[in-house]
């Protein structure tokens, strides 16, 4: 069965491949992440009058656009508004529970969308379409659902073109009714060219949900492979997950992912065509923390070694061995990710001897005339059987001094 073609919208999607989550709010003055009203039994009324403590005294759009730029991230998902019902944006008299009227008396949306553009990065907005806040989410459900969708038609209307809508909270009412044709439909006749993404939550990772969304997510999961053929319209893939354990600023969580196990997550939804969305919690004034900027850091300094190829490449028919896999871009090169290299050095300085030696890929068709490494252009020796398609390369150690955690091979 053929595969459709994607959308515009949804091509431009997949080449971006790398995001910048951003989980900020009144909850950020707490240090306690994101759910802490809820889990914390905090009253409405002591929790609302956080609103008067919000300065966003330290939140520089521009500066996070910039940090997301460096790391090598193509987009940013802001929280426009969270589960606590609070909007960082101007509801334009749909509520007052908006930052506008908080202490920080600004639309800091438009900060974000202004910020973005200045850096070259494309902002997408996350909006709950669960509220704790709002009476109506349980009282009355269809005036809920009226006040979720004139919010979405305000940040449609007053912010220019955006990459798209990140929403989520359907999980909290399953069996409900979200009139959801009314709710992305004021989407595409608003910004036509915006991406519709509606998590699916922990349980149903990777599930396809209304014909208007335009990929499916991966909440803290590396992604599966998807099996496009026979779909009604080519659906994209995004695993989003958090530098430690919450989404929202926590002040004593030490539980800090490492860059190699971040970058190898990156890898790992590109190697199924899938997009990375990591997210960064800001503090409570809106910078981003040093730590998860110096790891941001880090990751921009693995993404300049390697070029376009990890947001030009696309899953390949050439198959690897283990977590070894291969991307092809549009000009037909074929690129080699190979896992667990050592270094070369000696015995008494470098650890975990083993990893130089053979690799074999299949399927490799094509005329081979070099494999070198990418980062520094080393030729490799190697043995090919077009017929097979069976490729044997020696795969040499890292130089002393480098581990990058993947290698990339590439062939001509």
């Amino acid at each position: 069965m053929a595969i459709p073609t994607p959308l515009p919208r949804v091509a431009n999607f997949e080449k971006q491949a790398f995001g910048m989550f951003i989980h900020w709010g009144l909850y950020s003055q707490l240090g306690q992440g994101e759910w802490v009203q809820h889990l914390r039994n905090i009253p409405m009324e002591e929790y609302a009058r956080l609103k008067d403590t919000f300065t966003a005294s330290d939140f520089d759009a521009r500066r996070i656009a910039a940090t997301a730029k460096r790391a090598g991230m193509k987009y940013i998902v802001l929280t426009t508004r969270h589960h606590d019902g609070f909007s960082l944006y101007d509801t334009r008299g749909l509520s007052d529970y908006d930052a506008p009227h908080s202490a920080a008396k600004r639309d800091l949306i438009a900060e974000f969308v202004k910020g973005c553009r200045e850096e070259g990065i494309v902002p997408f907005f996350y909006h709950t379409t669960l509220d704790w806040y709002q009476k109506s989410f349980n009282e009355d459900f269809d005036s809920y659902l009226e006040y979720l969708r004139s919010s979405v038609e305000v940040l449609c209307t007053h912010y220019g073109p955006i990459g798209g809508f990140w929403f989520d909270g359907n999980w909290s009412k399953p069996g409900a009714d979200w009139k959801l044709d009314e709710l992305y439909g004021t989407i595409r006749r608003l910004q036509p060219d915006a991406m519709i993404i509606n998590n699916t939550g922990l349980d149903h990772r990777g599930e396809v949900g209304h014909p208007e969304v335009d990929s499916v997510t991966f909440e803290q999961g590396r992604p599966e492979p998807m099996n496009r053929e026979g779909m009604s319209k080519y659906i994209s893939a995004e695993m989003c997950q958090t530098i430690n354990g919450h989404w929202g600023f926590g002040r004593h969580d030490f539980s800090n992912k490492s860059t190699g196990e971040l970058i190898a997550n990156l890898l790992a939804c590109r190697k199924v065509g899938a997009n990375y969305l990591l997210n960064v919690g800001p503090l409570a004034g809106g910078a981003i923390s040093k730590l998860q900027e110096a790891t941001l850091e880090v990751i921009g300094d693995w993404s300049q070694l390697h070029g376009d190829v990890i947001y030009e490449g696309k899953p390949s028919r050439v198959q690897g061995q283990g977590n070894n896999f291969a991307l092809e871009t549009e000009d037909g090169t074929t690129y080699l990710f190979v896992h667990d290299l050592t270094i070369d050095g000696h015995a008494n300085v470098t650890t975990a001897a083993g990893g130089i030696g053979p690799r074999v890929f299949t399927n490799v068709t094509k005329p081979v005339s070099s494999i070198r490494w990418l980062d520094n252009d080393e030729e490799l020796t190697y043995t090919h059987d077009v017929e097979s398609g069976l490729l044997c390369f020696h795969a040499t150690g890292y130089p002393y001094g480098d581990n990058l955690i993947v290698r990339i091979a590439v062939i001509s």
